[in-house]
């Protein structure tokens, strides 16, 4: 029988019933329990009229009416709670946006890798720290990074709660406080870019993008007294959905719509309800994050994510690498996308600059011979992980922009469209990734190397991708490429 005509009623907690992979295990299930109630009592961190909303726009970006750029730290740390960080953050993926716009002549879906992004799946349950064979860092909402502390504790699930909460609420803040102004690109300082003619090629789109928005100020398109594109964006958190009984904890019923002559009545309030709804009365939304994605490790058809996702109504994200075959490809979209919504299910291929032309086209063609219309997003951070003469992990950034040009091409070739970005990125000066316009090598990294995890594209090297990526769409269409 098809996955999605499978007769298994799901709720909530029906994940239980399927193994599961990343788990992790705690010394007292008691206190687990006792905190995941606690969560299960608190506000919910995002809206379903916000998720909803993602909906629809992920339902155009899948359709070619818009593009997706979805970027992040790798993991999280408590200690990102910061104004600074958060500010920083939210800067360079609003900049990109505006390179994009320019560059695409499309509008840019933002989601964020924040405000959740606090669990790392790990190869191995243990790792070896001076000589010293001890529990793997599992991400700040398990253990903690320092080698003392790595007894999984349940309290940090309550601390991941609140670190987000705070995190969401001053992102709203500076939304609506006008902080998307700051992409004005006359304020941008391209100093840092080292070869005069790559320079001279970002500050003539920067120009263009100048006088575009002035253009735009004379006529009237930014008028201070109304609430304009330009000063006000959406952005949408996201995060992978690893440690289920915490996603369960936020997953709440919401009261479908009545249609009432002729009209349909609003959602009543995500909040839980006071008396259990009726199965078919309701939908069940993930309000942790507006959208989730499960990862390369957790995507087996029988396993307790697939089960717990195809159940939510937020549009989710798959990992899809080399390991996945295109026939298990499609019977992970029949599980997740049964009514074939587009737009519902967002692939995130991750492949490697080496290896995305012998994996591809095989997954688009597997696709493209069924009925499902996801939105293709490219990886180009995982696949690129290699190890330094100086021992960090590092990436190049020849390889990620090699594997974005690559993505490009074979779904063009194949009449398919590359759709969306999933960058590993900070808003801070770190030096993780070699390469750029700023030309950094080996011997760069130790000057500021940051991560706790993997290596993150550093604010110049994120300004280079979407100038790269704008340069590429730009090309295409005064070529008239389709």
């Amino acid at each position: 029988m098809p996955e999605h005509l499978t007769t298994t009623e799901w709720t909530p907690d029906s994940w239980k019933s399927k193994p599961i992979k990343q788990d992790v295990v705690y010394d007292d299930p008691k206190e687990l329990e006792g905190v995941v109630r606690r969560v299960a009592t608190l506000p919910p961190l995002v809206s379903q009229p916000e998720i909803d909303r993602l909906r629809a726009q992920l339902r155009d970006v899948a359709e070619g009416r818009a593009f997706l750029l979805q970027g992040g730290d790798c993991a999280e740390s408590f200690d990102y709670c910061d104004p600074t960080k958060i500010e920083d953050k939210l800067k360079i993926l609003l900049q990109m946006s505006l390179v994009l716009v320019w560059g695409m002549r499309l509008p840019i879906v933002r989601i964020a890798r924040m405000a959740g992004q606090y669990a790392k799946p790990r190869s191995s349950p243990y790792e070896t720290v001076n000589g010293e064979r001890i529990l793997s860092y599992r991400g700040d909402n398990v253990n903690s990074i320092d080698p003392a502390q790595r007894r999984p504790d349940p309290q940090r699930l309550l601390s991941a709660y609140f670190h987000s909460a705070s995190t969401i609420n001053y992102v709203r803040l500076l939304l609506d406080s006008g902080f998307a102004d700051i992409h004005q690109p006359e304020a941008w300082d391209l100093g840092y870019v080292r070869n005069k003619e790559i320079r001279h090629e970002y500050q003539t789109i920067v120009n263009r993008l100048t006088d575009a928005l002035g253009f735009m100020g004379v006529i009237g398109a930014t008028d201070n007294g109304q609430t304009s594109a330009l000063n006000t964006v959406d952005l949408y958190t996201s995060h992978e959905a690893l440690l289920l009984e915490y996603e369960q904890a936020l997953t709440r019923a919401v009261a479908k719509p009545m249609v009432q002559g002729g009209r349909k009545q609003p959602y009543e309030p995500s909040t839980p309800p006071r008396k259990p709804l009726a199965p078919e009365l309701c939908d069940w939304y993930n309000m942790s994050a507006h959208f989730i994605w499960i990862g390369d490790r957790t995507r087996q058809l029988d396993g307790a994510h697939i089960e717990y996702f195809r159940g939510v109504k937020n549009p989710v994200g798959v990992k899809v690498g080399p390991s996945m075959e295109p026939a298990e490809l499609v019977r992970v979209l029949g599980i997740l996308d049964p009514l074939l919504e587009p737009g519902r299910v967002t692939l995130i291929t991750r492949y490697g600059a080496g290896k995305i032309g012998d994996n591809l086209a095989a997954h688009i063609k597997a696709v493209q011979a069924t009925a499902h219309r996801p939105v293709w997003c490219c990886d180009p951070c995982h696949g690129n992980t290699t190890t330094a003469p100086t021992g960090h992990k590092t990436r190049s950034f020849d390889a990620i922009i090699s594997e974005i040009t690559s993505s490009i091409r074979i779904h063009r070739e194949l009449g398919s469209r590359l759709s969306g970005v999933h960058l590993e990125l900070t808003g801070e000066h770190v030096t993780e990734c070699t390469g750029g316009s700023q030309e950094l090598s080996h011997s760069d990294l130790p000057s500021n190397y940051q991560t706790f995890c993997d290596p993150r594209l550093n604010y110049e090297q994120s300004l280079d991708i979407a100038f790269k990526i704008a340069k590429v769409y730009q090309d295409e269409r005064e070529n008239g490429c389709s």
